[in-house]
């Protein structure tokens, strides 16, 4: 009778152990115009979903998918043309990849509520996200938003120069491919990828985040960088004074809006700063 209880302990244990680690899924779907590969880890609701920078994994985030999965869902994901995720149509800007996310969301089966997580110009999508679907929308926390106000032509256009020299650089390089094998082409359609979201930024993603006037009461958290950025040279200085403020004002755009620097911090706070990342996001998840 002892053994016979023991092992039913055992067992119960047993399962809730692994009830309570959660599930993981590591798949690609198809949301018609192309597959985009997504990582699905852990349990409970709201889901919080991870959109990363231009150029960059979502693997650089796993510190915060382990930590932030082992209290509720976590939904990391390739935009197109990204790791292993197929190309998708051009161009890409802001509103085409946000409603490509909600496709491959709703393929997925991954139901809302979401907080969504974007840093940089995931922070943009992730904007435009909420714009679109505000009811599936429990959260955000947006770390280092490109300004919107530069983006839309306000100030700073040495900078602007900068970056669309920057920008032609890439559609260079991929015009500069000529093989046809299959990693030549996946570089290529990476590269024309990289070159359309950053064309984007001062067009069609730019007038996108112009038309946000407000995000009513969804619960917001905007993370700015305090250190300049040394690439931006004599500017630097002040150019951080104004994407601070640019980020202050973004987060009196929800009544729930809560705004912090992290002086200490480079544009990417979720490296420099991932427990207070991690923090931040659970709160909005309670």
């Amino acid at each position: 009778m002892k053994l016979a209880v023991t092992i039913c302990i055992v067992l119960y244990t047993c399962l809730s152990c692994q009830n309570n680690a959660g599930r993981t899924i590591d798949d690609s779907v198809s949301i018609e115009t192309h597959s985009l590969h997504y990582h699905y880890v852990g349990r409970g609701k709201p889901t919080v979903v991870i959109d990363v920078g231009i150029a960059e994994r979502y693997t650089s985030w796993q510190t915060i998918i382990d930590s932030v999965s082992k209290v509720t869902s976590v939904f990391v994901y390739d935009r197109a043309s990204y790791g292993t995720s197929e190309p998708g149509p051009l161009p890409r800007h802001s509103k085409q990849e946000a409603e490509e996310l909600k496709s491959l969301l709703n393929t997925a089966k991954i139901r809302g509520p979401y907080v969504l997580v974007g840093h940089s110009h995931g922070a943009l999508n992730m904007q435009v996200f909420a714009y679109l679907y505000p009811d599936v929308v429990a959260g955000m926390v947006l770390l280092d938003p490109s300004p919107k106000g530069w983006l839309l032509g306000k100030g700073f256009p040495e900078l602007r120069q900068m970056f669309e020299d920057y920008t032609h650089g890439l559609l260079e390089q991929s015009q500069a491919i000529q093989d046809t094998n299959e990693e030549a082409l996946r570089a290529k359609s990476f590269l024309e990828t990289l070159y359309s979201e950053h064309n984007e930024l001062f067009n069609q993603t730019a007038k996108q985040l112009g038309m946000i006037t407000t995000f009513g009461d969804i619960k917001l958290t905007v993370i700015a960088a305090g250190r300049p950025n040394s690439l931006f040279g004599e500017y630097a200085e002040s150019y951080q004074e104004y994407w601070i403020e640019e980020s202050r004002r973004l987060s009196e755009m929800s009544s729930k809006g809560e705004f912090i620097v992290v002086e200490d911090s480079r544009h990417h706070v979720h490296l420099d700063a991932p427990g207070l990342v991690i923090d931040q996001i659970l709160r909005r998840v309670r």
